[in-house]
């Protein structure tokens, strides 16, 4: 009996010690917490002249700041649990564990607290938060130094993150003592009930690493909640920020590209344009003035997912698959030769809207440092227009929630937004729920008396495949009944649409994201992949299709055109009711290619080869090199190598 109670005493000593040892670990973490968000405070203050008194509240920009901070402590905090871990299963509690730890406490929320406190001056400079941007002065050490130490309003900052250090290294230092007193040395027996304390806490933190339940992982689009770019960054944690942008410039698709010379590319772009520059603004900059007054018309544009103008009975697929699309398609102003910028969702998005080439696999919207786009969102917006994009999914999926709001989107409506019982897989809602919800928020707009720009972005023709059981569709097949499903919820919404009272004086817009993969064509790249439709439906626009070549990055100038709106385009669309192109270039993830009417050429950079093919005939025709596939080469290489330049 003496025996089993000492045993007993034994364990329960050694879950205490545990216990304490837990209590040490949650007292750094909380300080730290508190630290971060005293900066994020001084942060606010600093920036409050800029902020605006209309801004939104500015208590979620805090609460999100908890969240990232949360982020970063947690990866703080792994290894010093994994160590307490070991140290509890082998019943090691001496004082040289607490050194251990305090020494890496102390280390690690330095490096993080000197981000924090630089990001103050920093982010009132550059409007920006702390990224990747810094390493560009690596090579200039001792002007930086100098810059840093020698301006006198940023001496406060560098004082101040003294002083945080200084009471933070004084608490590690307090909390190791204290600890430290209460650990010693206990035998093998009893150690599992502190193990059992310490393995849920190492799951916890590696979900705080996490951030979040959701199907993505935290991204800096998490902190933003409104059209406020301070409110929106507060949130956001330095060193977060810093450690992400710094491993996206590091991947492969975000290298930059060399395929010649910028200088000449940027005056080959100017001779394709017919334009001369603006000075100061972009050398493929020019001012807008059309004739007549604007027409104030809704504008709605749709984004169909993988829609490739091959699965349409006008491009000759012979399964009746999209008889409302070929429908809208003989009624509307249309475009035969039209084709997508990537074969990516964000690829659409980004070239649709903002008129910029995608480059190869290059997620534009998915930078940790969110880049500033000028195009048809933003237009729109600073001509009185109300801004709404809708998607199925999270908000978060490919940064679009910080990237759109942060490049003229006032609202954006997400899985988020909806019933969780609408929600039908990891993409979220259906097709034609996304449709019926838009409508009665497109009504209120409407109704407000200002004009509204709104993009709809689908999702169902994306596999896993979710057919509805209210639609019976005529084939069986998955793949083609998810087409007819997709057409379908087109069909509802128009008719749904032509009952509203603003349908009269709204250009709706429809085109894929891009295509997909339609049987084989024997090219480098099928073209199905990148050949999509595009219709432009108004009841006061010609009924007409045409057949010259064009492109997403044309759709935005070519409604503002419509639109009648004066402003100052700076990206590489034409409005293909005043302008022509005789050609057209596109991506593929690692491949490029450009396309005139006889002619395909395809570069793959990674292999370095050409591929050159002749469409003029029926069939696969691959060719050797000649004339006009070396234009098409000038011309693809110009209009990328620019991009790359000037975005």
């Amino acid at each position: 009996s003496d025996q089993s109670d000492s045993l007993l005493l034994k364990q329960n000593l050694n879950m205490k010690r545990a216990f304490r040892l837990f209590l040490y670990l949650l007292s750094v973490h909380v300080a730290a917490l508190v630290l971060l968000s005293v900066l994020r405070l001084v942060l606010y203050i600093v920036m409050s002249e800029q902020v605006g008194p209309e801004a939104a509240s500015v208590w979620p920009a805090f609460l999100r700041g908890v969240w990232f901070d949360n982020v970063v402590a947690c990866y703080v905090m792994l290894p010093a649990l994994v160590a307490a871990l070991v140290a509890t299963a082998v019943g090691y509690f001496r004082r040289p564990l607490l050194r251990g730890l305090n020494v890496w406490f102390g280390v690690a929320y330095s490096l993080v607290l000197m981000c924090s406190a630089a990001n103050i001056p920093y982010f009132a400079y550059f409007s920006r938060t702390l990224n990747s941007s810094i390493w560009e002065w690596k090579s200039y050490v001792g002007q930086t130094a100098g810059m840093v130490l020698g301006e006198a309003s940023w001496r406060k900052y560098i004082l101040l993150y003294i002083v945080l250090v200084a009471l933070f290294s004084l608490l590690l230092w307090w909390l190791g003592r204290r600890t430290a007193r209460q650990l010693e040395r206990v035998p093998a027996r009893g150690r599992w009930k502190g193990v059992a304390l310490l393995l849920p806490l190492i799951g916890l933190c590696v979900f705080g690493i996490r951030g979040r339940m959701g199907y993505n992982p935290i991204k800096v689009s998490a902190a933003y909640y409104c059209d406020n770019a301070i409110l929106n960054q507060l949130g956001i944690n330095p060193a977060f920020c810093l450690l992400r942008s710094t491993l996206d410039d590091a991947r492969p698709e975000n290298q930059r590209l060399h395929l010649m010379d910028d200088n000449e590319a940027v005056r080959n772009v100017q001779a394709y344009l017919g334009r001369e520059g603006i000075a100061g603004v972009s050398p493929i900059a020019r001012r807008i003035v059309p004739e007549g007054e604007p027409t104030r018309k809704n504008v709605v544009v749709v984004l169909m997912e993988s829609m490739s103008a091959k699965l349409m009975g006008r491009f000759g697929n012979p399964d009746h698959l999209t008889p409302h699309l070929d429908s809208l398609y003989q009624h509307s102003l249309s475009f035969a030769n039209f084709y997508s910028a990537g074969n990516h969702t964000n690829n659409g998005i980004f070239s649709t809207l903002y008129g910029f080439p995608s480059i190869l696999k290059r997620n534009a919207m998915k930078g940790t440092v969110v880049p500033r786009y000028e195009g048809l969102p933003t237009v729109l917006r600073d001509k009185g227009y109300s801004t709404l994009f809708f998607m199925t999914h999270e908000a978060q999926y490919d940064n679009m929630n910080a990237f759109l709001r942060t490049n003229g989107f006032e609202e954006i409506y997400s899985q988020e937004n909806y019933p969780r019982e609408k929600i039908v897989n990891h993409f979220g809602v259906a097709d034609d729920y996304l449709f019926s919800y838009a409508l009665p928020i497109l009504r209120r707009k409407a109704e407000s008396g200002r004009p509204f720009f709104a993009t709809l972005l689908t999702i169902s023709n994306h596999p896993p495949y979710i057919i509805q059981p209210y639609f019976h569709p005529r084939h069986k097949d998955p793949q083609r009944a998810i087409v007819e499903y997709a057409d379908w919820a087109v069909g509802e919404f128009m008719k749904a649409a032509a009952r509203e009272p603003w349908f009269k004086n709204t250009i709706f817009v429809f085109l894929g994201d891009h295509g997909k993969k339609l049987g084989a064509d024997g090219y480098e790249v099928e073209e199905s992949f990148n050949h999509i439709p595009l219709i432009i439906y108004n009841s006061g626009l010609p009924t007409e299709e045409r057949l010259d070549f064009a492109g997403q990055i044309d759709v935005g100038p070519t409604l503002l055109g419509l639109l009648r709106l004066p402003y100052v385009q700076r990206n590489f669309g034409i409005d293909l009711l005043r302008e022509r192109r005789e050609m057209m270039f596109y991506c593929a993830d690692e491949v490029m290619c450009a396309r005139d009417a006889n002619h395909l050429y395809i570069y793959n950079p990674s292999a370095a080869r050409d591929f050159c093919y002749d469409t003029s005939r029926p069939g696969f025709h691959p060719v050797p090199m000649s004339a006009p596939y070396q234009r098409l080469k000038k011309y693809l290489f110009s209009n990328l190598q620019a991009s790359e330049k000037l975005k």
